[in-house]
């Protein structure tokens, strides 16, 4: 495809180059069914294919069993933060707990506390969100409705190694969002988990989410039908029409990752190989490139980092816009730069960022 740029995006963000020649076949013309994606019924043998290929794709990248439910959804992230807490909060006590480990995190407390009480058991607010707790820093509550926590921080670029001990019986609920399918994982950890397609998984609109199914017993009546996770597991996402193109290439991304990238230990690999090659030009820069992460929490999604001061910030990204690395300006929460390099960056659009900052720096030092 010609004249592509870089895009850095922390979302919606880059897909594959193969899944947007495979999409735009189907918006011409779904497999023989006469019509595009776009005009496909969702009650449709047509859809009801895709969607059933798309779900047994993610089952098989991630290993998830028949005890659990796979949802796509709509409302985001966003909306999960308050439908957890409706379906698994509401009229329970002690109540649930929460880890903030950056700005998601903290919407997501903030909508939760809607539906009942919570504990926030660790925040790195006080730090600058700069990093995840340490093992002996979490006191989870032994009978709380559910553990929360923010696996990969797309503003701070705070990441977990590895998921929170629970105690038994306390679900573990994870806003997977910017990391979703970009490494294994251990599902049978998991009570919940959640991930807006936007980042790693496909276009916005859907939200893909995986519900161990024994939770459902826990959930109150009275919710809205949409807002019910039980709604939509009995009615197979099909409660409403759901959206079916995000859905499709949902399926696609998930080919992709199965075909050409050989499932998702190759995928970690290549994004610890990407994300290695920036860290290395940040920390090898004598200073002038500085992380805001902690080394121990740095993600391998979203790159963040400043210059010495922003004036040389705004002068790096139009050099970077002029030679096509674009969408690298940080949140403004915390400023600087941004890079993200989510699965479907390529290495040699790394590699072409890396070159800029090393000859960057030597022209401003």
């Amino acid at each position: 495809m010609s004249d592509r740029v870089w895009n850095f995006s922390a979302g919606p963000a880059t897909l594959p180059e193969r899944v947007l020649a495979e999409a735009r076949e189907g918006i011409h013309e779904l497999s023989g069914s006469g019509m595009s994606i776009l005009e496909i019924s969702h009650r449709s043998p047509a859809f009801q294919d895709v969607i059933a290929e798309a779900e047994a794709e993610l089952r098989a990248l991630l290993g998830i069993p028949d005890s659990y439910a796979v949802l796509f959804l709509q409302g985001g992230a966003s909306l999960q933060f308050s439908m957890v807490a409706m379906n698994l909060l509401r009229g329970r006590t002690p109540g649930a707990d929460y880890v903030v480990t950056g700005s998601w995190g903290a919407k997501a407390v903030s909508e939760a506390r809607h539906e009942g009480s919570l504990r926030i058991v660790w925040s790195g607010e006080d730090e600058g969100f700069t990093r995840v707790p340490r093992p002996n820093e979490l006191r989870i509550t032994d009978d709380a409705a559910y553990v929360h926590f923010t696996s990969n921080e797309t503003i701070q670029g705070v990441q977990w190694q590895s998921e929170p001990d629970t105690p038994d019986g306390v679900p573990l609920v994870c806003d997977m969002s910017s990391d979703f399918l970009s490494r294994p994982i251990e599902i049978d950890r998991y009570g919940v988990l959640f991930a807006g397609a936007q980042k790693n998984a496909g276009p916005a609109g859907v939200t893909v989410v995986a519900l161990r199914r024994e939770l459902l017993d826990r959930v109150p009546d009275g919710l809205p039908s949409m807002l019910d996770y039980r709604t939509q597991e009995k009615s197979k996402s099909l409660y409403n029409t759901p959206p079916t193109f995000a859905i499709y290439v949902v399926m696609l991304v998930a080919r992709w990752l199965r075909d050409e990238i050989g499932g998702l230990g190759e995928m970690a690999s290549r994004n610890a190989e990407k994300a290695g090659l920036l860290y290395d030009a940040i920390d090898g820069s004598g200073g002038f490139y500085r992380g805001h992460a902690d080394p121990s929490s740095r993600s391998r999604m979203n790159v963040t980092f400043r210059l010495p001061s922003e004036d040389l910030e705004r002068r790096f990204l139009d050099i970077a816009a002029e030679r096509g690395l674009l969408e690298l300006k940080g949140h403004r929460s915390v400023g600087g730069l941004r890079a993200s390099i989510y699965n479907a960056m390529p290495l040699e659009g790394v590699r072409t960022l890396t070159e800029l900052l090393e000859t960057f720096r030597a022209e401003h030092t």
